[in-house]
């Protein structure tokens, strides 16, 4: 038995791409960055399974700087994109790194609906409070008052609290870190990596350009003890440089509190992440400075079923019970018709390997209904194409010269060639319109010029168990002559022309015979 392959070790250099990385010098996103990068090779998760999904902004360069896969998608709709990366690959790892901008604003309603489906997915929001990639305008999580580029008198908006936004979208992993505080947030990404489920982060980060300084009361070494409450699991809340301050509740309202004269750690509020109820965490989440210190650390997790395990299960069970489905069955289980693309207005129709059965596009027709006569319309909508007697078309290389394409359709009253390749696939149509609008009376030489010069491209074609009903729609609409069967392969094996479409729909309509 040979020996099991070892998988390399990783380390941070392993994870840093090529790309010169290009943030303003000072921004707090390098911290983030480089703390992702010494964080993953930790987890042990090989890097082809790692995928780095980001919409637009500052943060959403991220992806470049990872050696790993990654998608910088659109404005707002990384989640989205997320969400049916994980329903297609649920092995994958996925990130999102996103904005206060992108994520709250136009991409809001996205954010919320990944959160209460729980997708095994990590969302790291970098919240700088301002739109830093369009020259610092105000952003949804910009406090009312703030004066910027499109504020200049001031926002008169309320601003948003990412954190309770997400506990009221059910999130099931919520945390906040600090840019600064380097030791802190690479703990956080890892405890937000092991959950199962949506992780959602906060990132305080600083945009040193147009809103320096906005954290600074939870960054800055003189202060930053007294102003932020690091939350642990089963522990009092207990801060300040000298440890001597506390969160109480006073009803159901909380009060900070000094220890001593009467104040011990039992008095104060102890942290339960774990709580179903987001009532705790939510009551955190609105502690916010100057009145209180701002809560750090995670505030939920809890653990609920993960979406895309069961988007999977549904689906296996959907096969077992019901089947592997036919796509091409479903999508002619009613009216279908084409739109025509291209150019010319016509484009080749894909042709599908699979031929379904008439009871496989029509399950619910009892025996009853199929032994009872058809209408005129019902044939139309139900008899395929390979029930009527169409001619076998006559079919020529790309390289026949015109002389010779003219002296065949003479010689056989043919109103229309098909013009095939070497494998003998349809590639072009050279019809009687084609003769006339190219051909009469322009000075070509017909004896050195091909067909494949003067032929339409890609016709639209059909194939032998389509209804009968689409040549007509086809020929009504679009005003089409000729129209190609062929089989799987692409090859023609008939031709629908109007002639032969007139006398079908004729004996269908005609007046029965009376004896």
């Amino acid at each position: 038995m040979a020996d099991a392959v070892e998988t390399p070790k990783l380390d941070r250099k392993d994870f840093v791409s090529d790309q010169e990385v290009r943030w303003c010098p000072g921004c707090g996103d390098y911290a983030i960055l480089a703390q992702m990068q010494r964080v993953l090779p930790e987890l042990g998760i090989p890097r082809e399974k790692l995928v780095f999904v980001s919409g637009i902004g500052c943060s959403s360069r991220f992806p470049y700087y990872m050696n790993t896969y990654g998608l910088h998608t659109i404005h707002g709709r990384a989640a989205t994109v997320a969400t049916g990366l994980k329903v297609a690959n649920p092995d994958l790892h996925v990130w999102i790194v996103t904005g206060d901008g992108d994520a709250l604003s136009i991409g809001g309603n996205h954010l919320l609906h990944v959160l209460r489906r729980n997708v095994n997915v990590n969302i790291l929001l970098f919240n700088n409070r301002i739109y830093g990639l369009t020259k610092g305008q105000y952003s949804p999580t910009s406090p009312t008052g703030k004066v910027t580029k499109s504020s200049p008198m001031g926002s008169v908006e309320q601003d948003l609290n990412a954190i309770s936004v997400a506990l009221a979208s059910e999130a099931t992993f919520v945390a906040r870190t600090v840019d600064r505080q380097t030791k802190h947030l690479a703990e956080i990404l890892k405890r937000a990596s092991e959950h199962q489920g949506t992780s959602f982060v906060e990132i305080y980060q600083n945009c040193n350009i147009f809103n320096d300084g906005t954290w600074s009361f939870a960054t800055e070494a003189d202060v930053k003890d007294d102003n932020t409450l690091l939350l642990e699991h089963g522990q009092p809340m207990i801060f300040g440089k000298e440890k001597d301050k506390g969160i109480r509740l006073n009803g159901l309202a909380p009060e900070v509190v000094t220890l001593g004269d009467g104040v011990s750690e039992e008095d104060l509020l102890k942290h339960d992440e774990t709580l179903d109820n987001p009532a705790h965490a939510y009551l955190l989440s609105r502690l916010m400075y100057p009145d209180f210190p701002v809560p750090l650390g995670v505030f939920r997790n809890v653990q609920r079923p993960v979406y895309e395990e069961q988007v999977v299960a549904q689906n296996e069970k959907a096969v077992e019970e019901r089947g592997e489905g036919n796509l091409h069955a479903l999508l002619h289980a009613a009216d279908t018709w084409i739109v025509p693309e291209g150019p010319d207005g016509e484009t080749v129709r894909e042709v599908s390997e699979e031929e379904p059965s008439l009871s496989d596009i029509i399950p619910d027709i009892s025996q009853e209904d199929q032994l009872a006569p058809r209408t005129s319309l019902q044939h139309f909508m139900y008899d395929p194409i390979s029930s009527l007697d169409l001619p076998t078309p006559h079919s020529i290389p790309a390289q026949t010269s015109l002389s010779e394409a003219i002296k065949l359709m003479r010689d056989e009253n043919a109103g229309c060639l098909l013009v095939v390749n070497k494998k003998q696939r349809l590639v072009g149509i050279f019809a009687q319109g084609d003769l006339f609008e190219k051909v009469a009376g322009s000075d070509i030489d017909l004896q050195n010029t091909t067909v494949a010069e003067m032929m339409t491209k890609d016709p639209t074609v059909l194939k032998a168990s389509d209804p009968i009903g689409h040549i007509l729609h086809l020929m009504s609409l679009q005003g089409y002559r000729h129209i190609p069967i062929v089989d799987p392969d692409g090859r023609p094996i008939s031709l629908a022309s109007f002639k032969v479409m007139l006398q079908f729909t004729g004996g269908l309509f005609a007046e029965p015979s009376v004896n």
